[in-house]
């Protein structure tokens, strides 16, 4: 690399580096753009793109799904979205337990790390010519103008990943008290559909993630899909161990003609020794996350009060 480097400031001066990896840059570029292009004119291509559209409507399995600005991405899908199947499902989950079911989640998701990572270079362009002295490497070039680029691709990651995590979250702190108020439904005689759509109502205040989920079980289950695929479905798009739990509870209990206002009873204590547990370990680790800040804040405070007359003195005496 150092031999590449060195070449490359010999042809081409001390921006030889940062021209070259422009110009690479640019011919991936229109390389991509003339393979878009082309495949946007083959008719064959048109073709599997129907096609495929036709199945994934036809597998829609969210009834929330809603059509916004977003779907303008559509046309550009191939680009924007991964042509494995498993990878897009992968991020089509992802982005589901975060909350974002849109049909077009997947595109609008590739989109924004496309031009964030672009605004990022083109900022760092312009810092670098800008602002930076002229005595500036090479090296150090490259990393003004592709850290901005970088941040701005794992933007979007980043934002994903942490809606996720608060996402499921939420979910855990709200499912003991949802688990109660259905067993409460369902012993005053209320079927488990009626149940869900009550619980979804009530708890909308508090725990507006957890009301989505329910709600949109219910409208599954009134729509006809089987109860034992929305239940599979509800615990793939909260990614909780608790949901899923819960869900195979709910099965055992259909399949077994065990009583669902029993298996509710059992459940539900088990989640609420669950979430004192849970505060339990929280309290415990406590002591140890304040002994960190105990020692920087308070242990030199005490030291200066204990040794700093006896060095006071020393000092004088010397």
């Amino acid at each position: 690399m150092n031999a590449l480097n060195d070449f490359l400031i010999a042809q081409l001066g001390e921006l030889g580096p940062l021209i070259a990896v422009g110009s690479l840059g640019l011919g991936f570029m229109a390389v991509a753009g003339f393979m878009y292009m082309q495949g946007m004119n083959d008719p064959f291509n048109k073709l599997k793109a129907t096609d495929e559209k036709a199945k994934a409507k036809e597998s829609r399995t969210s009834l929330r799904q809603k059509r916004n600005k977003a779907d303008q991405l559509d046309k550009y899908s191939e680009f924007l979205q991964p042509k494995d199947e498993g990878q897009l499902s992968e991020m089509r989950l992802k982005l589901l337990q975060a909350g974002y079911s849109s049909k077009s989640a997947v595109q609008t998701f590739h989109f924004l790390q496309f031009a964030l990572g672009i605004i990022g270079l083109i900022f760092g362009c312009i810092y670098a010519f800008t602002m930076l002295p002229d005595e500036t490497t090479s090296k150090q070039m490259l990393m003004y103008i592709g850290g901005p680029g970088g941040a701005g691709y794992m933007l979007p990651k980043y934002w994903v990943t942490r809606r996720r995590g608060t996402r499921q979250k939420n979910i855990i702190q709200a499912f003991p008290d949802s688990l109660d108020l259905m067993l409460i439904c369902v012993e005053a005689g209320q079927s488990l559909d009626q149940a869900i759509i009550k619980v979804s109502k009530e708890i909308r205040a508090g725990y507006p993630d957890l009301a989505d989920e329910f709600e949109l079980v219910a409208y599954e289950i009134k729509a006809g899909k089987d109860k034992k695929r929305v239940l599979k479905d509800f615990s793939e798009r909260c990614g909780v161990p608790d949901i899923s739990s819960f869900v195979s509870v709910l099965i055992q209990a259909a399949t077994y003609g065990t009583p669902i206002a029993e298996a509710l009873r059992v459940y539900s204590a088990e989640m609420r020794d669950k979430r004192v547990m849970r505060a339990e370990e929280k309290a415990n680790t406590l002591p140890v996350k304040m002994t960190l800040g105990t020692m920087v804040f308070c242990l030199p405070s005490l030291l200066i009060i204990l040794v700093g007359p006896a060095v006071y003195k020393i000092s004088q005496v010397l």
